[in-house]
């Protein structure tokens, strides 16, 4: 159907067109570059807008992670004041004498003794 050898008279056609390789006028080439540096000159950006006060603040204390941990720490704090443990209870009743009786470090007084 197709045959690469198949010539419909188009090659003397090419042929003429390649030999008669025009270049456009000096003139021409001058109106254009002119148009495209008009154009560059139209096209610059404007000058970036400056972060407001809650954008810089929010990029202060370092975005999303450090929000999520501040509010954790927010909602357990208010969750601890509004229902306290029972040895908090006791602390803030006024019995902190039993908490100096107590060692928390018992292990430790066997080092100074052996020498």
């Amino acid at each position: 159907m197709t045959d690469k050898h198949d010539e419909f008279g188009l090659n003397a056609y090419f042929d003429a067109g390649r030999k008669a390789a025009q270049m456009p006028s000096g003139d021409l080439m001058a109106r254009v570059l002119a148009d495209a540096e008009a154009q560059q000159m139209a096209n610059v950006p404007a000058p970036a807008a400056q972060p407001g006060l809650f954008a810089s603040l929010w990029t202060a204390i370092g975005g999303w992670p450090t929000v999520a941990g501040m509010a954790t720490a927010t909602l357990v704090g208010i969750w601890i004041g509004i229902s306290p443990p029972a040895p908090l209870e006791e602390i803030m009743a006024g019995n902190t004498l039993d908490t100096y009786l107590v060692d928390l470090l018992p292990a430790f007084g066997d080092d100074f003794v052996e020498g």
